[in-house]
């Protein structure tokens, strides 16, 4: 039903309403959904609660726990010395690609610990995948960059963890938070699905010089591929000049935005691990 509209009215009426749709824009979560902290927790403490922990049974599987189930709380001081990544998902967050590259990672004799991003009160989507273009809401990797500061906080509290090394692995807007991180916190990081490559908040390496580094990406990923809305050039190793302990792979497996079912990807993962979390 279409009903007359009195001009002036219908323009303050718009004026008054963008801002509430822009608030309905930026309030768009991931499919799984917003869990509200409890009281008198913030949201990024809410992020570590909520954060995923995969770790090797000893009989060739993996365990999937949450940080505030209750078996956790009752596990001894170093009850585990196993060496730890710490894991920030993409931009859609924890779902099954997650849990295919975390899964793998930890068959490799590694803990992992994935903090929930979208375990926040209001946790908007920074992309659209619908269109495979991301940077909608810039204030969200900000969001990802306290997630991290506030792991390797809580890191070193933790009485039942004895982690020699650390290692951080981020995935596509993961990826974006793991290359802009510039804390030396870490004994390597791994940056996937993304180019390292965009607008001056997220362009760039801020790893140390000597941090050792691995990067994969598909060549044709359709998210940063030249034609897209938000064009990239090139790959994370344009920034690995004077980074000697710094590798870049780039991937030639058709137009996907996934590495993890490709075998290079997989066995130069592993490999980077074992080199960084097994040595000396």
């Amino acid at each position: 039903m279409i009903l007359p509209v009195n001009p002036r009215r219908f323009v303050s009426r718009v004026a008054w309403m963008a801002p509430v749709a822009l608030m309905l824009l930026l309030c768009q979560c991931a499919s799984s959904g917003i869990s509200t902290p409890p009281e008198g927790v913030s949201d990024v403490e809410n992020t570590w609660r909520q954060a995923r922990i995969y770790l090797p049974d000893g009989a060739g599987g993996v365990r999937h726990l949450r940080m505030d189930d209750p078996e956790v709380g009752t596990w001894g001081e170093g009850q585990w010395t196993l060496p730890l990544i710490l894991y920030m998902h993409g931009c859609a967050g924890l779902h099954g690609g997650d849990e295919k590259a975390i899964t793998y990672v930890a068959e490799q004799g590694f803990l992992v610990i994935a903090p929930d991003s979208f375990a926040r009160r209001s946790r908007p989507l920074q992309c659209d995948p619908r269109t495979q273009t991301g940077g909608h809401n810039l204030f969200v990797y900000d969001f990802r960059q306290a997630e991290i500061n506030y792991a390797v906080q809580q890191l070193r509290g933790l009485s039942w963890l004895k982690a020699d090394k650390m290692v951080l692995f981020g995935v596509s807007e993961g990826g974006v938070a793991a290359a802009t991180y510039r804390g030396d916190a870490f004994d390597g990081r791994i940056i996937t699905l993304w180019t390292c490559h965009g607008g001056p908040l997220v362009a760039g390496l801020a790893a140390p010089r000597d941090e050792p580094v691995l990067s994969i990406v598909q060549a044709e990923d359709p998210w940063y591929a030249e034609g897209r809305a938000r064009k990239q050039d090139g790959d994370c190793g344009a920034f690995f000049d004077g980074r000697p302990n710094a590798t870049s792979l780039v991937l030639n497996d058709g137009e996907q935005h996934n590495i993890f079912d490709s075998s290079r990807a997989r066995e130069a993962i592993a490999a980077f691990l074992a080199g960084v979390l097994n040595a000396p």
